[in-house]
């Protein structure tokens, strides 16, 4: 089919349908991203007063309790059917021999390890429905599946008079494809406070994407609290204008005193992290060096190639903030940095981004031309890497490992590191054995247009990367050998906000694409059908509605200048 004329057609139902549904969503189950396996059958279960949530029964001392994978999962399943039906629904552990009659029956007993850390296998039946999975990750996705089985008002946050809860019966066997389904989000250039980066969270669970990758440092602003350094967040976390000729008015972000920023202290960073980690997703936070280091050098210049004048026009002109490569007293302070970062973050990976690092200031510093003849480096991108390497053997003291941009290989790759190809060096990074995350820029920046009319489009830094162009997306490089595909741990989208001052902009630059990537990450290749998925996506439209999560609507002219298929 022509995907204009199918977008066209899509823009229409996404516009007529109300709140009682639409043509064939019944019939066909609206699951997104699309599982690996799925039948169905006739009949359907439906969810009512004293349908009850069950676990697999433990014992905790004297109690007998639902096991923390079953209970974890049963609580969360809860409460949002608490919210959107107004049911009371329990959580209870399943008696001994006792049948699941009319209940929900998560349950880690029995379930097929092949199905690996995230897998699932979810039965309806019409008197029944049972989630198992080998551990916690894949009772959450098959949670995720079941609600979106049932009607998107499921999702609301409070309970929808006049809606009947019944879910097809089907019998689904689903794992994803790859590990590393994630989402980049930059809150340096405009601040996003707590809540509004946990919403992304919600809508990201509901499309199974497990990675968080939080931009929090870059020349613009400074976001997360460091205790031993505290104008990081005092002087840098703070601009005086909102900048990229934006409206004043297009962001709340500002402080009493009129400057425009804002910053995380570490108990909320801890509470976002708690959060993430309730909803299987891991939060990877990204502190900028050696470059894009400008918010922290307004706060402490001493750690610059000049020692102890740095000045900038923030948030606008040339920014030459890069740590001094050369000073071991800039590198005590970059390590002191992340051994706070490090205690915050539980999961593998600490982003020290590395891309972009302008090398002027190097050159014409004593201090960083001393350390080039002392270690026999050959470039600036040597010099790059002996910096990286330093800031490597720190994160994995801490029981860390490093990632970082493209360019953190051109010089030569710390041993342990794993790298963002955004700009290329996929196969390589790979076939040297290092892990590697796929976010090329013509397929996963978010910051692009997503029209070629720009004109009724809100203002963005450029491109064009329409729904289908991430749909279409293959995260395994061709050219790649097969003995070394297992380290492409997978893919995620970047939203760099420069052009983003709101959550509601954000929302709208994110979704639906996120929705097309969701599938990209997790299905399988050869399941996946833009037809079919554009049939899908009108019921995801919908869940995002009752989330409350904003969308770009416009279906009509996503297939410009396409062939038809």
């Amino acid at each position: 089919m022509n995907y204009k004329i199918m977008s066209w057609l899509v823009g229409i139902v996404l516009a007529l349908s109300g709140a009682t549904g639409f043509a064939g969503e019944a019939s066909v189950p609206a699951i997104i991203p699309m599982p690996q396996k799925l039948e169905r059958h006739e009949g359907v279960f439906e969810f009512r007063t004293g349908t009850r949530i069950l676990g697999l029964r433990v014992e905790s001392g004297t109690k007998i309790v639902a096991d923390v994978d079953s209970n974890a999962a049963g609580h969360y399943l809860a409460a949002q059917l608490r919210r959107s039906t107004g049911h009371r629904v329990q959580v209870r552990a399943m008696e001994p021999g006792g049948a699941v009659k009319g209940d929900i029956l998560l349950t880690t007993q029995g379930a097929n390890p092949a199905l690996g850390p995230e897998g699932y296998e979810l039965s309806v039946a019409p008197d029944a429905v049972v989630i198992r999975a080998p551990n916690g990750g894949g009772l959450f996705y098959g949670v995720q599946s079941l609600l979106q089985l049932l009607p998107p008002e499921v999702f609301a946050a409070k309970p929808v008079p006049d809606v009947k809860w019944t879910i097809p019966c089907v019998q689904i066997e689903d794992q994803p494809r790859f590990k590393w389904r994630g989402l980049m989000l930059d809150v340096s250039r405009h601040f996003f406070n707590k809540e509004e980066v946990k919403k992304v969270l919600d809508a990201m669970a509901v499309h199974k994407m497990n990675v968080l990758h939080w931009h929090l440092v870059d020349d613009q602003g400074w976001r997360i609290e460091i205790k031993k350094y505290p104008r990081l967040t005092e002087v840098g976390g703070w601009r005086k204008e909102i900048g990229f000729k934006l409206d004043p008015k297009a962001s709340k972000a500002y402080g009493a005193d009129g400057r425009y920023g804002g910053y995380y202290t570490q108990a909320e960073i801890r509470e976002v992290v708690a959060y993430a980690q309730a909803r299987n997703i891991t939060v990877v936070p990204e502190i900028e060096m050696p470059g894009h280091s400008t918010a922290a050098l307004m706060a402490y210049p001493q750690f610059s190639c000049t020692g102890g004048s740095f000045t900038t026009d923030l948030p606008g002109g040339v920014f030459n903030g890069v740590y001094c490569a050369g000073s071991e007293q800039a590198l005590a302070f970059v390590q002191d940095i992340l051994t706070e970062v490090c205690e915050l973050f539980p999961g593998k990976y600490i982003h020290i981004g590395g891309d972009e690092v302008p090398t002027d200031n190097w050159k014409d510093c004593a201090k960083c031309q001393a350390r080039v003849r002392q270690e026999g480096l050959k470039s600036d991108k040597e010099l790059e890497s002996y910096f990286i390497r330093r800031i490597e053997k720190c994160v994995k003291a801490h029981g860390h490992n490093l990632i970082g941009w493209s360019e953190i290989r051109e010089g030569g790759l710390a041993q342990s590191a794993a790298i963002m190809d955004w700009i290329g060096g996929a196969v390589e990074a790979a076939s040297e054995g290092h892990d590697v995350v796929m976010t090329p820029l013509a397929e996963c920046y978010f910051d692009h247009y997503q029209s070629t009319n720009q004109a009724r489009e809100p203002y963005a830094i450029g491109g064009y990367l329409p729904l289908h162009a991430v749909y279409d997306f293959e995260p395994m490089p061709a050219k790649l050998e097969s003995q070394y595909q297992g380290h492409i741990l997978g893919t995620q989208a970047n939203v760099w906000t420069e052009y983003m001052p709101s959550l509601k902009h954000v929302e709208y630059m994110i979704f639906p694409r996120l929705c097309a990537l969701s599938e990209v990450a997790w299905s399988s290749k050869a399941a996946r059908n833009w037809d079919d998925f554009m049939k899908r996506l009108p019921a995801d439209c919908r869940r995002l509605d009752q989330l409350g999560v904003n969308y770009r609507h416009d279906m009509t002219d996503i297939g410009n200048a396409l062939p038809t298929k």
